[in-house]
């Protein structure tokens, strides 16, 4: 949520729940977890270490500075693609790139937008591209589609993704309105990222 200006920002305070619902399943399942989160009012899951960032450079300094064997990237799928915070950020990686500080890291990723597609497929896309300029090995969802005429939309990935964890949140709803189909979705793609990441490295 870095500010346009001092007034003005652009954001999804929805994709920040969507985050710390990934963090709480991979505590949860015993991973050792840092949750770097912008501005947003939750409280941090049992077992996660939260370090609270404002701009895209605190976020780069504050990634450098974490030890970690898996990198969960999100942002909010805004005209298309990600925000342009999250652009800011992955421009400011290349430092990180240069030294290949990210190489062979499990990578995964997340997005949600007000529509029930809203190009978020494009969003999971460039967070793979960015995963994938810093060598590291992506991780997709591992669900079944919720896809039949039973399904309902608390059904977990009943938005139906493969790449990464996706969610939908109305334009004036607030993050407490998520569905919980999209959050149980967010957490069990958490508990995938940490069981893959401990078969990895163990």
């Amino acid at each position: 949520f870095e500010p346009l200006d001092p007034v003005r920002f652009i954001g999804n305070r929805s994709s920040g729940k969507m985050g710390f619902a990934i963090a709480s399943r991979a505590a949860a399942r015993g991973a050792e977890v840092t949750l770097i989160a912008g501005p947003v009012s939750l409280s941090t899951p049992p077992g996660v270490v939260r370090v609270d960032v404002g701009t895209a450079e605190e976020m780069r300094a504050a990634l450098a500075k974490a030890s970690a064997d898996a990198i969960v990237m999100g942002s909010p799928t805004y005209m298309g693609n990600v925000s342009w915070q999250f652009k800011k950020f992955a421009d400011a990686s290349s430092r990180v790139w240069y030294a290949q500080g990210w190489r062979d890291k499990i990578a995964g990723g997340f997005t949600n937008s007000a529509g029930m597609n809203g190009d978020k497929g494009a969003t999971l896309a460039t967070l793979f591209n960015l995963s994938m300029q810093h060598a590291m090995i992506w991780v997709s969802q591992g669900l079944m589609p919720s896809n039949t005429k039973a399904a309902t939309r608390n059904d977990v990935n009943y938005l139906v993704s493969y790449g990464g964890a996706i969610a939908s949140s109305p334009a004036d709803a607030s993050p407490m309105e998520m569905a919980p189909g999209d959050l149980e979705t967010a957490r069990l793609f958490g508990q995938r990222v940490a069981g893959i990441a401990a078969k990895v490295h163990g």
